[in-house]
């Protein structure tokens, strides 16, 4: 493979240049039988890892924790957190490599180099990452892929579950987001499953130290999988095309069965914003309480007095825009609230955006809807009802600055739409309130990423990889 076809087929630099900031390699490709890089002289059949602990075929190690602790030395002094392999695997529907699972239970997850985490099942009260959700996003990134890690980058690395019957021959394929964003093709394909993959990292410039993944802090517990979703109901089939309103919305996502609402009562919430709100939002709220659309939109609790629910964001997010407006004003054109038709944030994305009214006139039934984006400018308000835009995003038939689309091509949209409701305070939770840093100190729309913290989830585009 020459230096043009490289570049052609990952999509980066012909040269050997490496990722300032991940030390991840720009150009390993498939080139050999054994998968193995082409231009590195590690390529042989070991894979790059020390030759006492390889087998005779496969390049695969017979004690993967002697050739894990090879590369990056002994595991941390805490205990690694226990894994049931067999609730997880059954799960995810797959078995996973047997390299992996061996790291995971010697190590658990880790920081390798300072610059790459290493994903391992764990649950955290309050924490950051969610292992379940990280896999299931991970997975509609592309046909066959399975996450198991990331880099400081936002990259993540997937398994390529198509190449193999055996997960232990699975390649890892890494989504590289600097590309993605600059539009080219994203998919760095390594062609060697985990261990020779973490080899070449090393030889190619990743430091060979690790420490104990700080998302799982000394707090880390043993990770229970999810109750799958029920089979959707004819109704909710219906629900998809069919109806309008509140009871289009709820034969789709039935609501739950006591909605939290906040300690307070209507009327004090009233007096506190010194208007009346929409009837509809009502409505909506009495339904369905505070929580959160599809893991991306959240309504925080209307009658509560914690930080994140709807009178406190409200003050704070307005006052916040103000200084913000005053300092750009070109990027920040409308008036907010307490102002005269300025917005009222009533629900917020994961990623910042603002869910609002615009406060024009006496009648708050007459208020129209707007998003204030955090990564665009700003847009028109909204046309149509708080719930008939709602129900829109949900089948599909919305997608805006702050409401994208949630389903992909292929695939069901009862298996991806759903309502959680808050089953304990927003204020209880260690993170801050979506688009804040983690105290939920900083103003939103002040970071670059926008997106938390660095390897919580994983982006998509570009064309899927493939195997060979």
């Amino acid at each position: 493979m020459n230096d043009h076809e490289k570049s052609m087929a990952t999509g980066l630099p012909a040269d050997h240049e490496k990722s300032t900031a991940t030390g991840l390699p720009a150009d390993q490709e498939k080139s050999t039988a054994a998968g193995l890089p082409a231009d590195h002289e590690r390529a042989t059949a070991t894979g790059g890892l020390p030759a006492d602990h390889s087998t005779p075929t496969g390049g695969l190690p017979a004690d993967h924790v002697a050739a894990f602790a090879a590369l990056f030395g002994a595991p941390p002094e805490a205990p690694a957190v226990p894994v049931d392999w067999d609730a997880v695997e059954e799960w995810a529907g797959l078995r996973l490599p047997a390299d992996y699972k061996a790291i995971a239970t010697a190590y658990g997850p880790l920081d390798i180099g300072e610059r790459l985490w290493l994903h391992t099942p764990f649950d955290r009260e309050g924490g950051w990452f969610d292992y379940g959700s990280f896999v299931e996003s991970g997975r509609r990134d592309a046909p066959g892929v399975l996450p198991f890690g990331a880099t400081r980058m936002s990259d993540t690395l997937y398994w390529d579950t198509t190449a193999s019957d055996d997960p232990d021959l699975w390649p890892v394929v890494v989504h590289l987001q600097d590309a993605a964003n600059a539009g080219r093709d994203p998919w760095l394909r390594l062609g060697t499953p985990l261990l020779p993959a973490l080899a070449g990292f090393v030889a190619d410039g990743l430091r060979p130290v690790l420490a104990r993944s700080g998302l799982a802090g000394d707090e880390a517990y043993a990770w229970t999988p999810p109750a799958r979703r029920p089979e959707p109901t004819p109704e909710q089939r219906a629900a998809l095309t069919e109806g309008s309103g509140l009871k289009a919305l709820t034969a789709l996502l039935p609501p739950p069965a006591a909605p939290r609402l906040g300690d307070r009562n209507w009327e004090w919430l009233y007096e506190r914003l010194g208007t009346r709100l929409p009837t509809e939002y009502v409505r909506l709220m009495e339904t369905y309480g505070g929580g959160g659309w599809c893991q991306w939109l959240r309504f925080g609790l209307p009658l509560g007095t914690g930080r994140y629910d709807l009178a406190p964001w409200a003050e704070w997010y307005g006052e916040t825009y103000r200084e913000l407006r005053d300092a750009h004003p070109r990027y920040h054109p409308l008036a907010a609230w307490p102002e005269p038709g300025g917005f009222l944030a009533f629900a917020d994305s994961i990623d910042g955006d603002q869910l609002c009214w615009l406060t024009e006139g006496d009648d708050p039934d007459a208020w129209p809807l707007v998003v204030v984006p955090r990564h665009a400018d700003q847009g028109p308000p909204l046309t149509g009802t708080l719930t008939g835009n709602l129900l829109a995003w949900l089948r599909g038939e919305l997608a805006t600055e702050g409401l994208p689309r949630l389903v992909r091509t292929g695939e069901d949209p009862l298996e991806i739409i759903e309502f959680a409701p808050f089953t304990d305070e927003p204020d209880d939770q260690d993170e801050g309130p979506a688009g804040t840093d983690s105290a939920g100190t900083g103003p939103a729309g002040t970071d670059s990423a926008g997106t938390g913290p660095a390897g919580t989830g994983s982006a998509s585009t570009g064309s899927p990889p493939t195997a060979g």
